[in-house]
C-alpha cells in the first residue's frame, strides 16, 4: 500500500537579521501540521527576495505563505524598497501567497496602506507577540481566518474614534451599552448627568448610523461591524 506523502507547505521568511528568521523557522519547525510538510525558503534584503519569487513564479512553484519584515534593505534597480513593496509583488505574481506582515511600527496610516495596497491576512507587530501568539497567529490564518495583532487592532479602533471625534466619555458609553446597562443607569459608571450621555448617545447614532436613528442594538450592531470595540 502507499504511504501518504505529505504535501509541501512553502513558505518564505524576509527579515535583515539571519537570528530572527532562523527564530522563526525554529518556531515554526517545532510544530505538527498535519498533512503537510513545511519547507522554508529564507531572504534577508529587498534582492534576495525579489529573485527568490521571480524565480520561483518561473518554475511554477509559488510560496504558500510569505511572512515579510517591512524595514528591509532596499533592492533600488527593480523599484523594491521595502517588505511594502515585496508584497505587492507577491499579490502580482502569486495572488494565492498568503501574506503575514512583520513590522515594529503601528501608525493607523501605516496600516491603513498595508491593507488597501496589499490586503495581507495576518499584521503582526514584532513587539506584540510572544512565540505562543506567533504560532496562534499562524494557525488562525493558516485556517482560513485573519489576524492582527493587538496593537494593531487598538491603532484601528483609534483611528475610527478620531474620524468621528469621538472622545473617552462616548467610549465609555459605548463600552456601558454593549455590556447590558440600560442608559438610565450609566451616570453610575460615567462622571456625567443623564441628559448628557443622551445627547452624546443621539450624537454617536447620527454619525455612526448615517443618521439613521434607531435603537441602542442597532448601535452596537453598528460600532461592532466598524470594529470600535
Amino acid at each position: 500500500m502507499d504511504s501518504f506523502m505529505p504535501q509541501n507547505l512553502n513558505i518564505l521568511i524576509v527579515d535583515d537579521h539571519p537570528m530572527t528568521v532562523n527564530g522563526y523557522v525554529n518556531v515554526l519547525s517545532d510544530e505538527k501540521f498535519e498533512g503537510y510538510e513545511l519547507v522554508f525558503t529564507k531572504a534577508i534584503d529587498c534582492e534576495q527576495a525579489y529573485n527568490l519569487i521571480n524565480d520561483r513564479k518561473q518554475g511554477g512553484n509559488p510560496f504558500n505563505i510569505a511572512y515579510l519584515d517591512l524595514s528591509l534593505p532596499p533592492y533600488a534597480d527593480k523599484n523594491i524598497f521595502s517588505g511594502m513593496d515585496l508584497g505587492k509583488l507577491i499579490r502580482q505574481l502569486m495572488p494565492d501567497c498568503i501574506i503575514i506582515i512583520l513590522t515594529m511600527h503601528s501608525e493607523s496610516s501605516l496600516i491603513d496602506r498595508l491593507i488597501k495596497e496589499i490586503n495581507p491576512q495576518g499584521i503582526l507587530c514584532k513587539s506584540d507577540i510572544d512565540i505562543d501568539e506567533f504560532i496562534n497567529a499562524f494557525r488562525i490564518i493558516f485556517s482560513g481566518d485573519n489576524y492582527l495583532s493587538n496593537k494593531i487592532v487598538k491603532s484601528l479602533k483609534d483611528k475610527v474614534f478620531d474620524n468621528y471625534n469621538l472622545d473617552n466619555y462616548d467610549k465609555q458609553i459605548l463600552m456601558r451599552l454593549t455590556e447590558g446597562i440600560k442608559t438610565a443607569d450609566i451616570p453610575n459608571y460615567i462622571p456625567l448627568p443623564l441628559h448628557a450621555i443622551q445627547e452624546r448617545k443621539a450624537r454617536m447614532k447620527n454619525m455612526l448610523m448615517q443618521g439613521r436613528g434607531g435603537d441602542d442594538q442597532e448601535l452596537i450592531e453598528a460600532i461592532k461591524r466598524m470594529g470600535i470595540l
